[in-house]
């Protein structure tokens, strides 16, 4: 404990000896059943984050398991939009029932969900925001759910902490680009998920490359991807490098990203199985 320690938990993400780091969780909705919870991670916005998530459960659902995805990232809420989901989240006086994807009944809670226009801002402060994903969790009814994939806001803010201490998560998949500038900030969220002694199940590096749709060379776009020094000096390892794919993005803006089938995200997977 630290001389300025003001004794309140909440806000602080000292990882001091008088603290149990599992004394903020929250109970679920008492009907909700979840089996495992992982974090989808990103140091900065723009590298993908939100497209993992979707990949993730999408591939899942391919495999037989039922899914959800919790959109904590309130302010830059992508998750609908990515599977065409048009209609608004209902509930009760006890209860928030989430909104199933067409294709496969992935369950998704999302504040565009909930609000009357999904371009409509979410223009509050961080103790509101965090509520808001706290309630995600302990008001949302998860109905047999084997996987929980909670998209993370970018960076190492209020709402991350929130969600590492309030959420019990199994494990993370941080994602990055190939830029160095990304490579550093990808530090500071794996020593983050390190002091609330999350595990980190490896690294996903999105917008690799583009492949010549001729001669099949990859280009490396954004300069060449330093993505295995980075996962070595953590000691985790490299779960995927994705490409830039026009076709992904195009699911994506057209609400189709279940009917995308590109296995990008195999080695992933099998770390999160």
């Amino acid at each position: 404990m630290s001389d300025s320690c003001t004794h309140d938990c909440s806000s602080c993400s000292s990882n001091c000896a008088s603290r149990d780091p599992k004394s903020f969780i929250e109970a679920p909705h008492p009907n909700s059943k979840i089996g495992k919870v992982i974090g989808v991670v990103s140091g900065k916005g723009g590298v993908g984050k939100s497209m993992v998530t979707q990949l993730l459960a999408t591939n899942f659902s391919r495999r037989g398991y039922h899914c959800g995805i919790l959109d904590a990232d309130i302010t830059g809420p992508s998750i609908p939009k990515a599977f065409g989901l048009t209609e608004k989240a209902m509930g009760n006086e006890t209860t928030i029932f989430p909104v199933r994807t067409k294709k496969y009944e992935i369950e998704v809670m999302s504040i565009n969900l909930l609000l009357p226009d999904e371009t409509d801002p979410v223009v509050w402060r961080g103790p509101v925001i965090g509520g808001t994903v706290k309630q995600f969790w302990t008001d949302v009814l998860w109905d047999n759910v084997d996987y929980l994939f909670v998209d993370m806001p970018p960076g190492t803010g209020d709402v991350a902490l929130t969600v590492f201490q309030s959420i019990p998560v199994d494990g993370i998949v941080v994602v990055t680009s190939p830029q160095d500038l990304v490579s550093m900030i990808v530090g500071k969220a794996m020593k983050m998920a390190n002091m609330m002694n999350i595990p980190v199940l490896g690294l996903v590096e999105n917008m690799s490359y583009v492949e010549c749709p001729d001669c099949k060379k990859k280009i490396p776009v954004f300069g060449e991807s330093h993505i295995e020094e980075t996962a070595k000096s953590y000691g985790v390892p490299v779960l995927a490098q994705m490409p830039i794919n026009p076709s992904l993005a195009a699911a994506c803006d057209a609400g189709t990203i279940e009917n995308f089938e590109e296995e990008y995200l195999s080695a992933a997977i099998a770390a999160i199985e």
